[in-house]
């Protein structure tokens, strides 16, 4: 079963086997993209600042990602020129505005309340595409924000009291606002352009700008090379790099824009509020960190918006091309009798 939406000249298609294919590919992503807060944070211990080792990380996972993109390309290079803006937009943007602004925040209020500030973008984009269209969201929609929302909490735990701090606020709005864009951009139509390329060129390009921010002196700009100490044992700086760098950086995010090309903006940003549950699992798992209870039932509840999500698309496949007893596909708006 197939949904098309829009004119004959521009149609969007949503077929079940390919959402549930997305949201495979999306778990991926958030799995691997929650890798990194354990693997940074003995980098972190030993005197790299956030900039720094985002900047490493950025640069690396893209020329990881670099032979792929170009063999994926197949000297298809005016497919890169065309999507140029998009390219920008992931690296100044998805990559390094966003990962700055959050830095910003969390350096004026608590990490936890920064992160679900940040990880609102999913309302955001319901929110937007509402006051767009004009058009109340379908039930399940605002039942599933409001049930991963309050997953979120859960297992991000925002506590204590904090004063209050507007400026600090102000930057995680922003990052909310990156986050947000960076789920646009991806799920635009590529013109040709492979998921890996743009994440490998908006990687570099990204990294670059980062590095660039770092060295102006505009954010903390620090790093050691030495030994540090990942799970108890000494190891060189580049291990945990490397494995944030090809893990956490490269196959994730190759793997979040295929995702979101796949599912749409919507629906992939509240399958990547999963990184939030991954990151606290893997804190829980390699770090020894506490996992109570009510991380454990937020967990649950962002997979339950996620499905309220998820079913929104399959009743608008159902409208759109109801299926008669024995398969035949109806015109578009006739109804089975």
């Amino acid at each position: 079963m197939t949904a098309t939406f829009g004119s004959s000249q521009n149609r969007v298609s949503v077929k079940p086997s390919s959402t549930s294919s997305g949201l495979v590919i999306a778990v991926i992503a958030a799995a691997t993209f929650g890798a990194s807060g354990a693997f940074v944070k003995p980098l972190l211990e030993a005197g790299w600042s956030p900039a720094a080792a985002v900047t490493v990380r950025a640069l690396v996972g893209g020329l990881v990602l670099a032979p792929v993109a170009i063999l994926a390309l197949h000297g298809r290079w005016a497919a890169l020129w065309r999507s140029r803006g998009r390219v920008l937009a992931m690296a100044l943007v998805g990559v390094a505005g966003t990962q700055l602004v959050y830095f910003a925040a969390i350096q004026r209020i608590p990490v936890g309340t920064g992160i679900l500030i940040e990880y609102m973008a999913p309302l955001l984009l319901v929110a937007v595409v509402w006051a767009r269209t004009r058009r109340t969201p379908k039930a399940v929609v605002l039942v599933g924000s409001v049930v991963a929302l309050v997953g979120l909490v859960l297992v991000v735990s925002p506590g204590g009291a904090t004063s209050f701090d507007a400026l600090g606020l102000a930057f995680a709005l922003a990052a909310m606002v990156g986050c947000a864009i960076y789920y646009v951009v991806a799920a635009q139509p590529n013109d040709g352009l492979p998921p890996v390329a743009l994440a490998a060129f908006g990687l570099l390009i990204g990294g670059a700008v980062l590095g660039l921010v770092g060295l102006v002196g505009v954010v903390p700009f620090t790093a050691t090379f030495g030994q540090v100490r990942l799970f108890g044992d000494s190891v060189p700086w580049w291990v945990p790099m490397l494995v944030v760098a090809v893990v956490a950086t490269a196959i994730a995010y190759a793997a979040s824009i295929t995702a979101t090309e796949m599912l749409g903006s919507r629906l992939a940003s509240f399958a990547g509020l999963l990184e939030v549950v991954a990151a606290t699992f893997y804190a829980w798992l390699l770090l020894g960190e506490a996992l109570t209870i009510a991380q454990l039932l937020g967990g649950a509840f962002i997979l339950v918006g996620i499905g309220f999500v998820r079913s929104e698309r399959a009743e608008v496949a159902l409208e759109v091309h109801p299926i008669r007893p024995g398969g035949r596909r109806l015109p578009s708006g006739v109804v089975p009798s």
